[in-house]
């Protein structure tokens, strides 16, 4: 006997959308210099949320004039009184994470449940994180007197806006530093309801500043010859051109950039919780993560057992209402992401890989791509070697512990992996071989604020969270 769901949808009037936003500097809105504006569009209705302005060269110095005023006193501030303001913030969050998930679910949108659960619990568990290393920098393993950089300058992606945000801010307030932040030209709704939650923390003016705009605004911040320190996540294409442009500086930079991860699952390996990890791996965020397991390798023995559970696990899977509570899969973020992932989707299977994908009624309006994989691919095949951050997988086959190490590093990223098998050696030995800077064993996509993250060759260097987090916003 089945069950039909009934919808559950999550209200969106616990949440108040302005019909524009300024700019966020020195504590206030303001206009951009010039007046321009720009549109921000829910993804799964194509619906205007608002307007935002786009910021200028001009406006970007205003921004870190105003952050460098105000370093001095801030980083002047005992550790334990910055610690104060990022405890305030945490609980802010905390308080207002309702109205926050449903924020992230409109403007990026991903399902509320993942919005809601995971998100917004890991956004205030960062900055809750951060406080607590505000007054023991000098015991964080830096030396024994680190000093904050000054302002730093940070750009973040639209795949995980809130969440990325903290990522970036939290350490460089916990440190002494003030952030000029730019989000996402297509998610920039959360970052400025932030600026709010710093206001309603009473955090001192110009320590933190939102900027919003397209390319040419982050361009202009990476490129100000008064920024200390450059933070970026996305692509690995961005980020090249941003070490480009801050070689030959004294900036300090950090890049977290493209993935294509392998999941590596043995004959050995639970395979009801390999296939669970799996699904998490790919088609949580509708694929929209940079370290996806976006190639799933498997032993060649349970190839076909494994392939007939995931097919059935995919067919559960709801695609839909990213406010609803039973969604899977919400939304691609904008029509650009949506055409690139068709036309790697449909170049693999003009390759000759083999294209599946579950039944599933896409809504009508919104930009929307059923969960799919790809059997019979190569490592030749486009699917297999180019990050398509969408939620798509590739299945590969390898039948030695060797083989499985060679094919998983075949690739220019290095960001993560995880190996599914019920020996520990097995575990330890494929860690000490996968060129990657995360890996998980018999899980995937965990994260923690007191874990590092980051990768190898063209997913980036530098280690975000943990105490290895701090010592990219340290003089050290």
């Amino acid at each position: 006997m089945t069950f039909d769901y009934a919808p559950a949808p999550e209200s969106r009037a616990v949440v108040d959308i302005a019909p524009s936003y300024g700019l966020f500097i020195d504590g206030e809105f303001a206009p951009a210099a010039d007046g321009k504006v720009f549109k921000t569009v829910s993804p799964s209705s194509e619906e205007v949320l608002s307007e935002v302005a786009q910021a200028t060269a001009d406006d970007v110095d205003r921004a870190v004039r105003a952050a460098r005023k105000a370093f001095e006193k801030w980083s002047a501030l005992p550790g334990a009184e910055r610690a104060k303001y990022l405890f305030r913030i945490a609980r802010i969050i905390q308080e207002r994470s309702r109205e926050l998930a449903v924020l992230e679910s409109l403007d990026n949108g991903k399902p509320i449940r993942e919005s809601r659960d995971a998100d917004l619990p890991l956004v205030a568990a960062h900055f809750f994180y951060y406080a607590g290393w505000a007054d023991k920098l000098d015991h964080a393993g830096h030396g024994p007197d680190p000093r904050p950089l000054g302002v730093a300058g940070q750009v973040i992606p639209w795949n995980f806006p809130l969440l990325m945000l903290a990522w970036k801010i939290a350490p460089a307030l916990a440190t002494g530093n003030t952030v000029v932040l730019k989000p996402a030209e297509t998610t920039p709704l959360s970052a400025l309801f932030f600026a709010d939650v710093c206001r309603q923390a009473g955090l001192p003016k110009g320590v933190v500043n939102i900027l919003t705009g397209d390319g040419s605004t982050g361009a202009a911040l990476v490129a100000h010859p008064d920024v200390n320190k450059v933070a970026f996540t996305g692509s690995t294409e961005v980020g090249k051109a941003i070490a480009r442009t801050v070689a030959g500086t004294d900036k300090k930079l950090t890049l977290e950039l493209g993935g294509k991860a392998a999941n590596i699952v043995f004959d050995d390996a639970p395979l009801d919780q390999a296939v669970e990890g799996i699904v998490n791996g790919i088609f949580f965020n509708q694929g929209h993560v940079c370290c996806a397991g976006s190639r799933l390798l498997v032993q060649e023995s349970v190839h076909d057992e494994l392939l007939d559970a995931l097919k059935r696990r995919m067919q559960t899977l709801r695609v839909g209402d990213p406010l609803d509570k039973n969604t899977d899969i919400g939304a691609i973020n904008s029509a650009e992401q949506l055409a690139r992932i068709t036309a790697l989707a449909d170049a693999g299977e003009a390759e000759g890989a083999e294209r599946w994908a579950p039944a599933c009624e896409l809504p009508s309006s919104g930009y929307w791509f059923a969960p799919t994989l790809f059997t019979g691919v190569t490592q030749a095949h486009r699917i297999a070697r180019e990050e398509i951050f969408g939620p798509v997988l590739s299945v590969l086959t390898f039948r030695t512990p060797a083989e499985a190490v060679e094919k998983a590093n075949n690739t220019p990223y290095g960001l993560s992996a995880g190996i599914w098998t019920e020996k520990g050696s097995r575990i330890l030995w494929m860690a000490n071989k996968l060129r990657a800077g995360v890996i998980w064993s018999n899980t995937f996509n965990k994260f923690d604020p007191a874990s590092p993250f980051g990768g190898y060759k063209e997913s980036g260097f530098g280690r975000e969270g943990g105490r290895h987090g701090l010592e990219a916003y340290l003089d050290v």
